[in-house]
């Protein structure tokens, strides 16, 4: 089930050329109030004059246009008469599909580069200052030529670092205007999506609220829907609309696995109770997940028995719901691109989601997806659009395994207490102290590592707990989050205080990449 843009609303496409940051261009679209989708770039022109967009956005790559099997842009995509934009390798795509000539720079530009603008009349750049800073990755770049491609921008190494065709309605940057580090991007986008492809603005939540409703009642017609509750945030908006679209008809099965967070069971039954329309079913389940982690200590091998066995457990409940048809999961368009799962996106799978294409067909189920169109950014203000308080709207993002993958080495029902406790601390203090909205993600880790220390006195050789805090716009990219001192050494003396069996407690400053954000 997809909630795409009403026939009278605008559509934006956005085609994926393999860029790490085609899915952030696609949520700058819809910031704007714009609705966008990611397609193929091999979309045949059909289904293009069939989705009839208003503009067409080529993404950057990886690729260089003269690679054997690089992504290559039909020419007839430019007789369209529909305004596109290219960026980075979109643009040099665009270029030699259309003649130019594309060539390995002399200079090659990544990071901050500093941009001249010498195209303020043109409605691309309207409102966009002489001089900027905006962001470069590439190596290749177009070389400036006939009269056909009129320069727009320029750096100090690359001569036509933004350009227009002569005649038809196509435009290119060599940078990123999707990215915070381009100083004016946000505005270079709005101008092509209004300025130049004349969008009305019409995509708010409100609107696909009272849409995403309609279509699960016509869906549903009257039957029972089964939601896969996890107290997350995607999870609960999900059962908060259907809640308000069916009612009592939706029945949310919660698996408590023993790998949740300190009261995490007790917020999901009060929050329930306080906020949605259904019907609850808490399942007991954490003795049967520790006794298959028993011994365990890859990462990998502790994801896979974790998905096992949670399908294993959510399969025997919904089984006793004899008259439910439909199971409900709150899937969203990253989950649905990255698994290869839209009709018209992307065909590479980037990662395996369980909760894309539904659980086991055995189970009998058809599938109600109604955030598989939604950023996470836009699952939050649907969820603020539907009355859920701030504290659920705006709590950090907890993974799937819980704090298996928290909990390094072996996971033991004793190792568990610890890390909660740790954890608990640490989001106590930082609420306290006004940093948890401040930060993007932030949690303890339990390490296989003891280290001596003294206490009392003695000497101890206990365990250490690592906090980590990150600030990031997207998730692809992090930064660890400046906590003061004081607030560091406070967490480090309750945890060490509070928490027996820890003695040393250490702070991960490290960046996305090289890093990742969680450990394992």
């Amino acid at each position: 089930m997809t909630m795409t843009a009403p026939a009278t609303q605008d559509l934006v496409l956005v085609v994926d050329l393999g860029s790490q940051y085609a899915q952030l261009i696609a949520r700058r679209i819809r910031e704007r109030k714009v609705y966008c989708r990611l397609i193929r770039h091999d979309l045949p022109l059909s289904r293009i004059r069939e989705l009839n967009p208003k503009g067409i956005i080529l993404s950057g790559g990886p690729s260089s246009v003269y690679d054997k099997g690089s992504p290559a842009i039909d020419p007839g995509l430019f007789q369209l008469g529909i305004p596109v934009l290219g960026i980075c390798y979109g643009m040099q795509a665009a270029c030699y599909s259309l003649g130019a000539e594309v060539k390995c720079a002399d200079h090659r530009e990544f990071g901050r580069t500093a941009l001249e603008c010498i195209g303020t009349n043109d409605p691309l750049f309207k409102g966009v200052p002489p001089q900027s800073i905006v962001w470069m990755s590439h190596g290749d770049q177009v070389m400036p030529g006939a009269n056909v491609w009129l320069p727009l921008a320029q750096s100090a190494t690359c001569p036509l670092a933004a350009a227009r065709h002569a005649s038809l309605p196509i435009w290119g940057l060599q940078f990123h205007p999707e990215v915070a580090h381009t100083e004016h991007g946000a505005q270079i986008l709005e101008n092509f999506l209004y300025g130049i492809c004349h969008c009305s603005g019409g995509w708010t939540m409100s609107d696909y609220l009272e849409t995403a409703v309609s279509v699960i009642q016509e869906r549903v017609k009257g039957k029972t829907v089964i939601c896969g509750l996890s107290g997350g945030v995607d999870s609960s908006v999900c059962a908060a609309l259907l809640a308000r679209a069916v009612g009592k008809q939706a029945i949310c099965i919660f698996v408590d696995n023993g790998l949740l967070r300190e009261g995490e069971v007790e917020s999901v039954r009060a929050a329930f109770e306080n906020h949605f329309g259904g019907q609850l079913r808490v399942i007991d389940a954490a003795e049967r997940f520790l006794s298959a982690l028993k011994g365990v200590s890859e990462p990998q091998q502790k994801r896979r028995i974790i998905g096992h066995v949670f399908i294993d457990v959510f399969a025997d409940e919904a089984s006793r719901e004899t008259g439910a048809h439909f199971l409900a999961q709150g899937t969203l368009y990253p989950d649905v691109i990255e698994s290869g799962g839209a009709a018209d996106g992307p065909a590479v799978v980037i990662k395996s989601h369980h909760n894309v294409g539904g659980l086991p067909d055995k189970l009998g189920f058809e599938l109600v997806e109604p955030l598989r169109d939604l950023f996470k950014d836009e699952v939050r203000r649907l969820g603020i659009e539907l009355g859920l308080p701030d504290q659920m709207v705006w709590r950090h993002p907890f993974p799937g395994p819980g704090l298996a993958v928290r909990c390094l080495g072996e996971v033991t029902a004793e190792r568990l207490i610890v890390l909660r406790r740790a954890d608990a601390i640490f989001l106590e203090e930082l609420r306290q102290a006004g940093w948890y909205g401040k930060t993007s993600q932030a949690f303890a880790v339990l390490l296989p590592v003891r280290s001596v220390g003294v206490m009392g006195d003695g000497r101890t050789y206990d365990e250490t707990i690592a906090i980590r805090a990150v600030d990031t716009d997207d998730f692809m990219t992090a930064a660890p989050s400046p906590l003061p001192h004081e607030l560091l050494a406070r967490v480090s003396t309750r945890i060490v205080n509070e928490v027996r069996g820890v003695n040393r407690v250490v702070y991960d400053i490290s960046s996305k990449p090289p890093a990742t954000i969680e450990w394992e």
